[in-house]
Formats: C-alpha cells, sequence, structure tokens
C-alpha cells in the first residue's frame, strides 16, 4: 500500500512523487509477492520455500534479459554479467546495507550483509550448479569403447577480473582500517571523510570494470 505516514511527532509524511513512480512500475512484482505465505505458517518454512521459488524465477528471468541484453548490443556476456546482472542483485544489498548501517549503533550488520551476501552468491551460485552438473555428467551414459563427458565451461577473462577485485578489495578493507583510527569507526564521520570515502571506492569499481572489460574481451590475457 502507497500512503502517507504519520512520523512520531504527529506530523505527516506524504508520498513523494519518486515513491509513487517506484510503486507503479513495481506494482505487478509486489502483487506477486504477496503470494508468498505469511512467516508463521508452518514455522516459516512456508515462506522461505515459496520465496526461494519465487527468487529463482526472478533470477532466470533476469538471466534471460541479460542474455538478450548481450546480444541486442553485441557484448559479451562476462562484461553483462558485472554490469547489468550485478545492478539487479546488489542494489538491494546495498540498499539494505544502508538501513542496517542507519539503523544499528555498529557498521557490523552493513558489513555483514554485503561479505555475507556475496558469499552466498560465490558459494551457493557456483557450488550448486557444478554439483548438478557433476552429478549429471557422472551418471550420464557413456557410448561403448567412448570415454566419459566431461564439465568444463571456459570463462575467458575470468582470471584478470579475480585479481583485481582481490587487489582492489584489499585496498578496500585498508581504508576500513585507517578510518577506524582516523575517526574511530569504518562508517560515518564527517563530510569530506564520507565523500572521498564515497569517491575511492565508487572508482575502485570504475576501475575493476575496466580492466575485467579488458580481460573479456582479450586486450589483457590470462595468467
Amino acid at each position: 500500500m502507497l500512503h502517507p505516514t504519520k512520523k512520531e511527532n504527529g506530523e505527516i509524511d506524504d508520498v513523494t512523487c519518486c515513491e509513487a513512480f517506484i510503486h507503479f512500475i513495481a506494482i505487478g512484482w509486489k502483487v506477486l509477492f504477496a503470494c508468498v505465505p505469511p512467516p508463521h505458517y508452518i514455522g516459516g518454512w512456508a515462506c522461505f520455500i515459496v520465496s526461494l521459488i519465487f527468487m529463482g524465477f526472478v533470477t532466470a528471468l533476469l538471466a534471460e534479459v541479460a542474455n538478450l541484453w548481450s546480444c541486442i548490443f553485441g557484448l559479451k556476456m562476462g562484461l553483462t554479467a558485472i554490469t547489468v546482472i550485478v545492478f539487479g542483485t546488489s542494489i538491494p544489498d546495498a540498499l539494505a546495507s544502508r538501513s542496517a548501517a542507519n539503523k544499528g549503533r555498529y557498521a557490523d550488520e552493513a558489513i555483514g550483509v554485503i561479505t555475507g551476501s556475496n558469499s552466498v552468491n560465490v558459494f551457493l551460485g557456483l557450488g550448486l550448479p557444478w554439483l548438478i552438473a557433476s552429478v549429471y555428467h557422472y551418471n550420464k551414459d557413456i557410448p561403448v569403447g567412448g570415454v566419459a563427458s566431461t564439465y568444463v565451461i571456459p570463462a575467458k577473462g575470468l582470471t584478470v577480473a579475480v585479481i583485481c577485485y582481490i587487489v582492489l578489495s584489499i585496498c578496500a578493507f585498508f581504508i576500513l582500517m585507517c578510518r577506524r583510527g582516523v575517526v574511530k569507526g569504518e562508517l560515518g564521520g564527517n563530510d569530506l571523510g564520507r565523500w572521498c570515502s564515497t569517491f575511492i571506492f565508487l572508482l575502485f569499481w570504475v576501475i575493476f570494470l575496466i580492466v575485467a572489460s579488458l580481460g573479456f574481451y582479450g586486450i589483457l590475457a590470462d595468467i
């Protein structure tokens, strides 16, 4: 529902044009996810399972849109993955981290959301498909005199992207450690410190995007 809200001090917080626009374009998704059972059903398992099914559907739809995007604009799938798909999957994490940082006393919740989400994306997002593919190819019928099929998917430019990501991550953690020593906290501080940290982290993302793109297009060869 989209309606004005009442603050604790009694003031009415009216709906903004941006909120109304976002509500309008997202109304279909809100109706779809309204079919998720309430958390108190079956000890929360109904909500958990149905939510996973819906998220799988949204993920498959996003992957299909990314494939069409690559075909239309002639982009490499790797470049699409670190731009279109990343925006679709990481922006909710960023908003959740921002909400946790604003409401929490410490930055543990915000940092935990970011690292935990990426861990799930990497370990579960890669491990589960690899497990399914490995079991499938292991049990696949082998023709007489033939050899067993193998599950190998080359990812050109992945080595360059991973090395760049590791280096920039180390630099990012170093900045957080410096902030703890200077402003006594990883997040917050004065306006200058916040804006400088924001600019540096955005610059890291741009650097990663450029280096990874050069790797995907073969300009930077894999080690």
